[in-house]
């Protein structure tokens, strides 16, 4: 069984070097080098003493080079077809995979394009009647077409990963027909709905819970809130959201309960409902890993064998991958399998430790011990291999997913298999099943206290893009702990390495706080993408201008929070807004349920989209003082000084921002909001500015801002743009040379992430 565990990690290492190296002649060079090496290993005679050891090394090689091989092959014929056509508009045809997903400006659908040898697309619908479209449906149209690997220039795995290799975008709708809506080819989709559906109307009093048992039960997560979001993530507890093994567990122990320990019957209805069950969830790495995985348990002592770890989660790995190579690239499937495989080779050896101490005499006692040790055992061995990965992707880990897992994972394992009970009892009566709902209301409602505790804790999350010395951290501590492996087992040195490891923690936030209160004042631009948000930092003060973003993908009031961590800042003195456009709004409802606010200054305009008055009642939800300001004032701020101008412009909102210029000695520094170049010169003829430091760039870069007269009256030394992905074409060229021919040097922090200014005095 070990020898397929080493033809398909072999495989998988080689499909997985394809993703991360260039394409290149280099991949038949090396696979034939590979070939040749293997035939060697076979062939040498003498080799034949090294026994088994040379049968596994010629499979090896033999299994790298059929992994190269394979996945250029593949390539050049599923993926490179339809990604040539990229660049221009052309005639689909396309059957429909699933669901339409509503997006910021319409439908996305996931097709699969005939004649293309199973390659799919995500096709981006303007009109409302995608919305009524449904899986097994044909659709025959024009569309312009994208390439999905390569977006704005940057290259990306999330559409490949998912075998999609091209993004369709259609001006018109096109023509719609029934193919083959009723085939039971499409009746996990069908299914998924009805679960998903029924469980909005069980739960419908609750959105917030209905959401939950969506994502637990189907791994739909549109219903959850990025503020939501956020904190599961900062709680350690985002992959109970991400059916996976865990999930596939809570299923089968809920189908042992009712077959009883009759072994074929349950291997039977076991294996039929994880296939159905792995294909309405949508056939993700995570799900698909743990259904191969429970089949080898299933099947194994049927077949009078034992069941390997290591083979049946290679054999997953190995599956996926002749499928879709492009899915090696995949987070969610190098985090499930990294997972897993700490699971299989840290947790036996964790839990064995603990269980060799000495253990209460009690029988109540011993129980709760043994949980409290296989739960800990488990999580410490799914953390080895997965914190450095998320530390990686996402910048950001969680210091207490050990102990949040300890109340979340069995609160999860109760809703999982109360609500999948409940939400079958809503098909046969739904006034039964709202009263069964109460069960898994009270567990989620205990799961989302947990979680509130949890990120309450100072440091419960620590962000190595902000604080660069965790990522230090993160190698002492695995270097102190495998020489701890390595050396005479003993529960002293363990001790002693977990004081160090906390120490060095200790140390590592510290310098870093230490870093933003070093000097009179710091001001970070933080990276919020297609938004603004600012942070300025004095002595006991701290005020936040702005917190909003129109990317999707950046969670701002999570960007802040990090930068606030690494400051060691619990309280803002002030939140300042300058307008009330969401690029500048939308991160504050998260950021004031998380942080303590002591004033909010707002702009004395009218608002038609209503985020005034939710900005003025969240700050009397929390006890915030709110200040209009209608002229200009200072603000205090440690040593420095920041004056807020009342808006000098009219009509739009752009116009009728605030600004705000903070000074610290004889630096000056330049908060503008949206505003264009008429408003500029509005505001320099009407208020007296100094010549500035630093600018933070009206309009992230718009060509209608930061106009000649206005940046040569200021002759900025540099110029600070927050900027993400956008369709405007920020920042543009106009508005940067204008900057550079005044003498500024231009920071973005699209280009550099969070941009930090400190100001020393000696």
């Amino acid at each position: 069984m070990r020898s397929l565990a080493a033809i398909a990690f072999s495989f998988a290492a080689a499909i997985l070097s394809l993703c991360l190296l260039p394409v290149g002649h280099w991949v038949f060079w090396a696979a034939g080098i590979l070939s040749a090496a293997g035939g060697v290993v076979l062939l040498l005679p003498r080799l034949r003493a090294l026994g088994r050891l040379r049968v596994y090394l010629a499979l090896i090689t033999l299994s790298l080079a059929a992994g190269l091989l394979y996945g250029r092959g593949w390539s050049a014929l599923v993926a490179q077809p339809v990604q040539d056509k990229c660049g221009s508009s052309h005639l689909f045809s396309a059957t429909v995979c699933d669901w339409p997903e509503q997006r910021d400006f319409g439908w996305r659908v996931t097709v699969r394009l005939a004649d293309a040898r199973g390659a799919k697309a995500a096709c981006y619908l303007s009109d409302e009647a995608a919305a009524l479209l449904e899986p097994g449906q044909t659709l025959l149209g024009s569309a312009y077409w994208q390439d999905a690997s390569v977006i704005k220039g940057t290259e990306l795995s999330t559409f490949t990963s998912r075998g999609i290799f091209v993004l369709l975008y259609c001006e018109e709708m096109p023509t719609v027909a029934q193919g083959q809506v009723g085939s039971l080819r499409y009746l996990p989709q069908r299914m998924e709905k009805a679960f998903r559906d029924k469980i909005a109307r069980i739960w419908e009093r609750d959105g917030t819970v209905a959401s939950l048992l969506q994502a637990e039960l189907l791994g739909e997560r549109s219903g959850i809130s990025e503020e939501l979001s956020v904190r599961f993530s900062e709680a350690g507890v985002s992959h109970l959201f991400a059916v996976s093994g865990l999930h596939c567990a809570f299923l089968l122990t809920l189908l042992s309960l009712l077959v009883g320990h009759r072994r074929r019957l349950l291997a039977a209805v076991g294996t039929a409902v994880l296939i159905f069950y792995m294909f309405m969830v949508g056939l993700t790495p995570s799900v698909v890993r743990a259904c191969i995985m429970q089949f080898f348990l299933l099947l194994a002592p049927l077949l009078k064998r034992d069941a390997d770890p290591i083979t049946s989660l290679a054999a997953a790995l190995g599956l996926i991958l002749l499928v879709n190579p492009y899915a090696a690239a995949s987070v969610s499937l190098q985090l499930s399998f990294g997972a897993m495989l700490g699971l299989i080779l840290i947790t036996p050896r964790v839990y064995g430790f603990f269980r060799a101490r000495k253990q209460p005499r009690a029988r109540l006692a011993a129980k709760a011990c043994t949980f409290l040790t296989g739960t800990l055992s488990s999580t410490l061995g799914a953390m080895v291999f997965t914190v450095p990965l998320t530390a990686y992707y996402f910048g950001v880990f969680s210091a207490v997913s050990p102990l949040t897992s300890l109340v979340c994972i069995p609160l999860a394992s109760g809703n999982f298999m109360a609500g999948f009970l409940t939400v079958l009892a809503g098909f046969v009566w739904l006034p039964a099943a709202r009263i069964l709902g109460y069960v898994s209301w009270a567990l989620s409602k205990l799961f989302l206290l947990t979680v509130d505790l949890a990120v309450s804790i100072p440091h419960h999350a620590l962000y190595t893009d902000t604080n660069p010395f965790l990522v230090c951290w993160l190698v002492f501590v695995y270097a102190l702990f495998i020489l701890c492996v390595l050396t005479r087992d003993r529960l002293r040195k363990y001790a002693l390495a977990a004081v160090l490891s906390l120490l060095a923690l200790v140390l590592c936030v510290n310098l870093r706080a230490a870093e933003f209160h070093s000097g009179a004042l710091t001001a970070v631009a933080v990276d919020v993408g297609q938004g603004a948000s600012t942070l300025l930092l004095s002595g006991d003060d701290a005020i936040l201008v702005d917190c909003g973003s129109s990317n999707r993908y950046k969670h701002p009031a999570q960007q802040v929070l990090s930068q606030l961590g690494s400051m060691e800042v619990r309280r803002l003195s002030a939140v300042a807004v300058t307008h009330f456009h969401a690029d500048h709004t939308n991160g504050l409802a998260e950021l004031f349920s998380r942080v303590e606010i002591d004033r909010l200054y707002l702009p004395q305009i009218e608002d038609d989209y209503g985020v005034r008055d939710k900005l003025v009642a969240l700050a009397q939800e929390h006890g915030t003082q709110v200040l209009f300001v209608t002229e200009k004032q200072s603000i205090p701020l440690g040593q420095c000084s920041l004056t807020v101008f009342p808006p000098v412009g009219s009509g739009d909102p752009n116009e009728q921002g605030l600004t705000y210029l903070c000074s610290s000695g004889n630096f000056d520094l330049l908060i503008t909001g949206d505003m264009s170049g008429q408003t500029e010169l509005a505001l320099i003829g009407q208020y007296d500015l100094p010549d500035l430091e630093v600018l933070m760039v009206g309009h992230h870069g718009s060509k209608y801002s930061s106009q000649q007269d206005f940046l040569s009256a200021l002759t900025p030394e540099a110029a600070i743009i927050s900027v993400g992905d956008n369709s405007y074409g920020h920042p543009t060229d106009a508005a940067i040379s204008r900057l550079e021919a005044v003498g500024a040097e231009v920071y973005r922090t699209d280009n550099q992430g969070c941009i930090t200014v400190t100001v020393h005095y000696h």
